[in-house]
């Protein structure tokens, strides 16, 4: 099993949460974001849409997407699960994951910003401006979902983590690797907490990434 990442790729982080979870270990193959790696060749090769995460393992093409790896982790390697057992509970947890994962972060990517700032001259000010208002809109509609619903236990859903718990960590973190707080979020935050003391979500921690600054 091989994964191409980066310290800085938030749906990186997710995928490596996942992968501690399962107790996996693959090969790290490390593409700079900050340099272009992901746009060269080599890489397009691998991944056409040039984004990251591309997970290798075995035969067949490789596999993209955070939160389809996850779920295929999930399925090869079933223990611990990271979908709840009834059906319900699975779509609230994809539907929190998808909130972070696809309606959030999918905003605020190194591509979007990047063109924010050749086609509009958007500056790194204004930059930081846009990802803490889409970060912001997910994570406050996130918090009213864990606020208000049932379901909601120790962790996103139940008292067990989840893909929700995965996902929701990533973009709390990428939220404040932008600089902003989460004191606006307080169910949220007490979940965030809660997650990052366990191994899995704190090893994978951008921050204690190869290449990944002292601070950011």
């Amino acid at each position: 099993m091989k994964i191409f990442t980066f310290w800085r790729s938030l749906a990186s982080f997710r995928v490596r949460i996942g992968l501690n979870l399962k107790g996996l270990a693959p090969e790290q193959v490390f593409v700079d974001l900050f340099k272009g790696q992901h746009c060269a060749p080599a890489y397009l090769a691998i991944n056409p849409q040039g984004l990251l995460p591309a997970l290798i393992e075995g035969e067949g093409p490789p596999l993209v997407q955070s939160l389809a790896i996850l779920e295929y982790l999930d399925e090869t390697h079933p223990s611990p699960p990271l979908l709840p057992a009834d059906p319900r509970g699975r779509a609230r947890a994809r539907a929190l994951a998808q909130i972070a994962a696809g309606d959030a972060h999918s905003l605020v990517t190194p591509r979007v910003r990047g063109y924010l700032a050749a086609e509009f001259g958007v500056d790194e000010t204004g930059q930081t401006k846009w990802a803490h208002h889409w970060l912001g809109l997910g994570l406050q509609s996130i918090e009213e979902h864990l606020t208000r619903e049932s379901e909601t236990g120790l962790y996103c859903h139940g008292d067990t983590v989840t893909i929700a718990d995965i996902s929701v960590v990533s973009v709390a973190v990428g939220h404040q690797l932008f600089g902003g707080a989460l004191d606006a979020y307080p169910r949220l935050a007490e979940i965030i907490d809660r997650c990052l003391q366990l191994e899995a979500f704190s090893a994978a921690h951008p921050l204690k990434q190869p290449g990944a600054p002292k601070a950011a």
